[in-house]
């Protein structure tokens, strides 16, 4: 939204901050100001012109010479081909040798044998406006050679400013300026129109339905519209506004369209409340209804555009037929013409559910509804009607006709939020007293009063409905508090006795795991094509990527070709995520899961050793690794080769207690990653996480007395996994085998067809003394003679 900045010290005069300040202080305690921009940028040597004479050019049917008086001894000439120059009128004059705004210099010429010495400005020239087509007739009297900046109060800064969604208050002036303004509320006024009509309006307040003026005002739709006002002006005149409205609306990028629709236009920005004008003699019956369209019904909006209407829009009707879409737009039927002489004003509060709702079914955006769909202040209709009844008759003239009608079949009521000090403290780590609380809130429009408990009951304004919870309060306060004094270093705090969620916990140990291995966090996007998933979203993003991604290893794998072609070898990516799969109801199913995929050198490159690229081996570790927090209990295991043939090499398999497959791992095949000929096998794995405690860790004292190391040769069958052999060692060994682990594998000569060789060192220690050959020797015993019965295994060259 734009801000001017004029605007916001007139609304609030003890504002004294520059523009740049105030930006500043808005980022860092309500919303982002994106900009500041200067309007008077290249207009500083441009004067008020008074136009003298106006004469047909000799040479040109289609340009005048026009006499200038700019302030100096003699007026200037000008020859221009503008359409309508008036004399007498009131102009934007830049003269020989200086520039507009965007650079352009202006020299002294002659057009058609008639010498020109400057130049009458349009809008768009300036800068200011859009309109093109003719010079910018300045309406009213003013100095002649008075600096164009000052006249058109362009000395002046505009505040882009990014209004959040949850702060609807703050696209308007006056909730910027309330934010702003030392004393908040209480240092804010109303500034007087130039000329300003006084107009003691009294309002007559119905339920449902009521007359003003003539005029039936209904609502047949309360949970549309809870609150509707009208008002009837008669006798107006319609023409365009006056310089300063004009200059307060360029201020902020609107163009003046005339005096009546600049009015509506003007309150709305000041006050944040979308206004709309009827020309009354329009309206059949006259009545004014509020209700649902009906099925059929059409409409021509202002913007010229046929618009189809269905039940769930919100409409006003006269008697027979729509005249405006409520929130949105008026119709053209209705609209304010130079003709007009009634008008019927409106005022009202919309649900913003059902304008956002029209808004997206009729593809159709305007200031109202950017508003009306984010939530005005209920309570503040009254203020806006009135402020806008006395601008139109300072501005257009007429009278108002009858009472202010205000239908208002469900009145608003304040929300009252109980907030304790002490959970301030806890939440913001700084122990703030009720009498500092109450100084943060009051200025903003929140009532404090205190309870018999010693807690504060907040009464919340009706122009902030994102303040519903005590959290939301809190945060109030520590910003207006000021996030800098805050303490750099806060107290320890912990907000629940309860333990974090288990997949949390998961997380942690997971990612605490894979940062270690060198692995860095990845983020890949749900969203993928449709091969690439099988949940098709219902309103995607974009067409490309229109369904949910079914793992997260493809979009990892991506990820490793995108490095590879940019020269990258060495990779290890990992990330944490949800994947989808389809169900038989219409929500799909969701699985936690882990995915991992690296390439390259198992450690930097040194000229001390050969750089090792990653193996199988490495695989099993680091999925024995990760399953066992990911899946507690799970087992690894070779997969199943009709399952994971096509899509892994080497395939392993993480399988549950109960025999599901919770995982997979392996070397991708050339066919699935897209490598360049100088990169290493790419090692993937994928795991779904099933939080569950891990083994508890055992304390055990540091052993005092030496071990005993014996190694077995075993001749084992190929195709046996060499965990099955370890499974017997463990289980018939004594208590005194405190470890084994393999040294060496041999396959070749001098075996058996078949077999290969498996060497096992087998590590044993007592707690109590020193083992003796003797003891060792019957556990060897006994073990080999178990792997003879079991598992057919022998000890080589027995």
């Amino acid at each position: 939204m734009n801000v001017s900045y004029r605007w916001l010290k007139e609304l609030g005069p003890t504002i004294e901050d520059s523009a740049t300040e105030l930006a500043e202080r808005l980022t860092y305690t309500a919303v982002p100001v994106d900009d500041v921009v200067w309007l008077g940028e290249g207009l500083d040597e441009l004067v008020i012109g008074k136009v003298l004479s106006v004469d047909e050019h000799p040479n040109a049917d289609k340009l005048v010479i026009c006499k200038v008086d700019i302030g100096g001894d003699e007026p200037v000439q000008v020859v221009t081909g503008a359409p309508v120059v008036v004399e007498g009128g009131f102009y934007p004059y830049v003269g020989a040798g200086q520039t507009l705004p965007g650079g352009l210099l202006i020299k002294k010429r002659k057009m058609r044998g008639e010498p020109s010495e400057g130049m009458l400005c349009s809008e768009r020239e300036l800068g200011i406006g859009r309109d093109a087509a003719g010079i910018m007739q300045l309406h009213g009297e003013y100095e002649v050679g008075q600096p164009l900046l000052q006249a058109l109060e362009l000395d002046d800064y505009r505040l882009d400013v990014d209004v959040t969604p949850n702060r609807p208050d703050l696209l308007g002036h006056w909730g910027v300026a309330r934010e702003l303004a030392p004393g908040g509320n209480a240092d804010l006024r109303l500034p007087d129109f130039p000329g300003q009509v006084r107009c003691a309006s009294s309002i007559a307040k119905v339920k449902n339905e009521g007359v003003t003026a003539g005029v039936t005002v209904r609502i047949e739709d309360p949970e549309g519209c809870p609150r509707y006002m009208g008002a009837v002006i008669r006798g107006v005149t319609i023409g365009p506004s006056p310089e300063w409205l004009g200059n307060r609306l360029r201020a902020i990028g609107q163009q003046p369209i005339s005096n009546v629709v600049d009015a509506t236009n003007y309150v709305l920005h000041e006050l944040n409340q979308p206004l709309h004008a009827f020309d009354l003699a329009t309206l059949s019956g006259p009545a004014v209804v509020i209700r649902r369209a009906r099925k059929g019904e059409r409409l021509r909006t202002l913007d010229g555009k046929d618009r189809v209407l269905d039940p769930e829009m919100l409409v006003i009707a006269d008697a027979e037929v729509p005249t405006a879409m409520a929130g949105l737009m008026g119709g053209e039927a209705t609209e304010v013409t130079e003709n007009t002489r009634d008008l019927f004003l409106e005022c009202a509060y919309f649900d913003p559910r059902r304008v956002r709702r029209a808004a997206k079914g009729l593809a159709l955006d305007s200031d109202a509804s950017f508003r009306f769909q984010r939530g005005i202040d209920p309570d503040g209709l009254p203020r806006a009607m009135q402020r806008l009844i006395e601008l139109i008759l300072t501005l257009a003239g007429g009278s108002l006709d009858g009472d202010v009608i205000d239908v208002n079949p469900r009145p608003s009521a304040p929300g009252i939020v109980t907030l304790r000090p002490a959970r301030v403290g806890h939440l913001l780590g700084v122990e703030l007293e009720p009498g500092t609380i109450k100084a943060c809130l009051e200025p903003i429009g929140f009532q404090v009063g205190k309870d018999k408990a010693g807690s504060l009951e907040v009464e919340v304004p009706t122009w902030r409905p994102d303040i519903e919870r005590e959290v939301d309060l809190i945060e109030e306060v520590a910003r207006r508090h000021g996030y800098d004094r805050f303490p750099g270093a806060m107290r320890t705090f912990r907000p629940t006795a309860v333990r974090e969620d288990e997949y949390v916990e998961s997380f942690h140990r997971l990612r605490e795991v894979m940062i270690g291995l060198g692995f860095l966090e990845a983020k890949t996007t749900p969203f993928v094509p449709q091969g690439e998933g099988d949940v098709r979203l219902l309103n995607p993003l974009s067409e490309p990527e229109d369904h949910l991604r079914a793992d997260l290893l493809t979009g990892l794998v991506h990820r490793v070709e995108h490095n590879l072609a940019r020269g990258q070898r060495d990779i290890r990516l990992f990330e944490l995520g949800t994947a989808f799969s389809a169900a038989a109801g219409p929500v799909p199913t969701e699985s936690i899961r882990l995915a991992a995929t690296w390439t390259g050198g198992r450690a930097p490159a040194h000229w001390l050793a050969e750089a090792n690229d990653w193996d199988v081996w490495d695989l099993k570790w680091i999925l024995g690794t990760v399953a066992s927090l990911a899946t507690p209990g799970a087992d690894v295991r070779p997969a199943d080769p009709s399952e994971h043939s096509a899509t892994l090499d080497e395939a392993l398999a993480v399988i549950a207690p109960d025999g599901r497959t919770l995982g997979r791992a392996g070397r991708l095949p050339a066919a699935r990653v897209d490598a360049p000929p100088w990169a290493g096998d790419v090692w993937a794995l994928e795991v779904e996480v099933t939080p569950g405690r891990p083994a508890t860790v055992d304390y055990r004292p540091l052993p005092v007395h030496p071990a005993v190391e014996r190694d077995l040769a075993l001749l084992v069958e190929k195709q046996m996994a060499i965990a099955e052999v370890g499974a017997v060692i463990r289980e018939t060994g004594p208590a005194t085998l405190e470890s084994l682990w393999v040294f060496d594998v041999y396959e070749g000569e001098n075996l058996p067809q078949g077999t290969r060789s498996v060497a096992w060192r087998l590590r044993f220690r007592a707690a109590d003394r020193t083992l003796t050959d003797e003891e060792v020797d019957r556990a060897l015993g006994k073990i080999t003679s178990a792997l003879q019965e079991k598992l057919n295994v022998a000890v080589r060259g027995a």
